[in-house]
């Protein structure tokens, strides 16, 4: 898998497109009712979930797409060094994730059907060590003011 996901997210833009569906452009949340697309081994079979949304019916799909900016994993390293919990070596991983900046790390894909949310969901290695980190600092990192929202709307 790639390092970075914009031109994956061209290529769903595309195929969405060219399916003759529209674009939501919004994030379901995790506490929202819904099933995750496995896809398995096959990197292709996002095209499968966009399929199965047009021959449902479904009237649009919703998309979002994720990139790492800078003040984001600058507030995760200092949320992560003023921890009561802080660990050197996720402070360090954090500052490694430096090498993904501007890169698109995460693009989910949903549609609605029968009030269920189906969502598939894409994502490189190095955002899945990110979001480890921002959940540990959530979790251990106590109350932070002027938290930024990742989101990535070209």
């Amino acid at each position: 898998m790639t390092d970075d996901l914009a031109t994956l997210k061209d290529d769903m833009t595309a195929f969405v497109e060219g399916h003759g569906m529209h674009r939501f452009h919004g994030y379901v949340p995790d506490d929202m009712q819904s099933i995750l697309w496995e896809g398995g081994e096959n990197p292709e079979s996002w095209k499968d979930f966009v399929e199965l949304a047009k021959s449902s019916g479904a009237p649009f799909l919703t998309m979002n797409a994720i990139s790492l900016e800078r003040t984001d994993l600058d507030d995760l390293i200092r949320r992560l060094e003023n921890s009561s919990y802080m660990n050197e070596e996720d402070v360090e991983e954090a500052r490694w994730l430096r090498t993904y900046l501007g890169k698109t790390g995460f693009i989910q894909l949903g549609f609605p059907f029968q009030g269920v949310m189906f969502l598939c969901e894409i994502s490189c290695e190095w955002y899945e060590r990110y979001q480890r980190l921002v959940d540990f600092a959530e979790d251990f990192g106590g109350v932070t003011f002027g938290e930024s929202d990742l989101d990535d709307e070209h």
